[in-house]
């Protein structure tokens, strides 16, 4: 018997086997070649073709994730060492009973839970069926395994079975910022000392995340609801779903897809997509404001007017009298401290980028009484400003969905009302 050897498109080798006689004759070989190779090559292109597609659609896929995990053996097995075992999450949280349930939001539902050695943890259930699940998952497992700083929510761990996917923190029980600022009566037990010990601690884990740790992160949605409170009431910043991870020397990113909460998100983002570390300087302004003011940054009634809260700010700056700003119960505090962080709060809302102090220069100004502070320049959203009536067509659609729920996390694309918030890792 005889055996031809052809080549084939990906280098293996068609062989063909030919009996004695009239098998082995030209015309038997003329016969079966022409039909085999063609079938064996169309083969070949469907299953390069099948390769390209999948390969080019997981690209795809990856180069949406914020976070790309680097392949190197220690950091994987960092990462791994976080993973628990699903049961022993399902017995610390009862089940996930609702007498645990701590919060519901888009992404899911966070549980309070109790390990065999007794620590508490919040446990956040990402929805099986949620579009962001996955992304978001990746996004902080990744990065809060490589972030360690006394003013970021440190992640204990995750658990992964099936399509559940856990993420499991640690628990305060001081709740978050916003169930003190906005509430009547826990807003008394914040002194302006521990007020500005927040302002301070808020800055420093910014900018850890912005220049001082092996990575740059943008946060992208810092708000009270993310700063959770330990037990002394210094704040963690949280909720890392929606961050982006920036190169070193790279000094501004673009999307299409709009993640945060309107009041906290600068001009240019929400226009243009654009953003980079003066998003987050913007969002800590805002959030400085309210601190001081004990009122949401959406909306500031002062008797039958309703305006923005930088809005009156900014007014009241500007006629000298911004003290108007302040929480009543801080009157009697350090008039001088108060008006420096007004100060500073106006200029990291002002409306050109460019104007904006970076995190390092707003930490400086804070610790230090002997540096000038430049005047701050009129700030973005306005009231009734040229910046809102300017606005496009699809703008101004996006800006007015925003505006109907303002305190909840918000997109341009539905899906994005599905990432998630861990302003929920703590008792109401």
């Amino acid at each position: 018997m005889k055996i031809l050897n052809f080549e084939c498109i990906n280098s293996s080798r068609l062989w063909v086997f030919v009996g004695k006689k009239s098998d082995s004759s030209p015309s038997a070989i003329a016969i079966v070649v022409p039909t085999v190779v063609p079938i064996v090559v169309l083969i070949c292109i469907c299953v390069c073709f099948f390769y390209l597609r999948v390969r080019k659609k997981g690209e795809k896929v990856e180069s949406k994730l914020e976070i790309v995990l680097d392949q190197d053996e220690n950091e994987i097995s960092s990462v791994e060492s976080l993973q628990f075992d699903f049961g022993t999450i399902k017995v610390a949280t009862e089940n996930f009973s609702n007498a645990n349930k701590l919060g519901q939001g888009g992404f899911g539902a966070v549980y309070k839970g109790k390990l065999p050695n007794g620590g508490e943890i919040a446990v956040k259930r990402l929805l099986q069926h949620s579009r962001q699940g996955n992304l978001e998952f990746q996004n902080e497992v990744v990065l809060m395994a490589r972030l360690h700083h006394r003013n970021l929510v440190r992640l204990i761990g995750f658990s992964m079975e099936g399509a559940e996917r856990l993420l499991i923190y640690e628990f305060f029980p001081n709740a978050s910022l916003d169930k003190f600022i906005f509430d009547p009566i826990k807003r008394l037990l914040l002194n302006w000392e521990i007020r500005y010990k927040i302002i301070g601690g808020i800055a420093r884990g910014v900018l850890y995340l912005h220049e001082d740790s092996q990575l740059r992160i943008i946060h992208r949605d810092l708000k009270p609801g993310n700063i959770l409170l330990d037990v002394d009431m210094n704040p963690k910043i949280s909720d890392f779903g929606t961050a982006r991870l920036f190169v070193l020397d790279q000094s501004q990113g673009k999307t299409k897809k709009i993640m945060g909460t309107y009041g906290y998100m600068p001009p240019e983002y929400v226009r243009y997509g654009r953003f980079s570390i003066k998003s987050d300087v913007f969002s800590f302004g805002a959030l400085v404001l309210e601190i001081l003011s004990g009122t949401k940054i959406s909306s500031f009634r002062k008797g039958d007017s309703e305006e923005g809260l930088i809005s009156y700010a900014w007014k009241h700056w500007r006629k000298g009298t911004a003290l108007n700003l302040v929480d009543p119960t801080l009157k009697a505090s350090s008039t001088i401290e108060i008006l420096k962080c007004i100060h500073i709060a106006l200029l990291c809302v002002q409306e050109n980028v460019a104007d904006r102090p970076t995190m390092a220069s707003v930490l400086l100004m804070l610790n230090s009484d002997s540096i000038t502070l430049s005047e701050p320049k009129k700030p973005a959203f306005l009231m009734g400003s040229s910046y809102i009536s300017d606005m496009s067509s699809k703008s101004e659609q996006n800006i007015r969905a925003i505006q109907s729920d303002p305190l909840r996390i918000s997109s341009i694309e539905a899906s994005v009302n599905e990432a998630p918030s861990t302003e929920q890792l703590c008792p109401r």
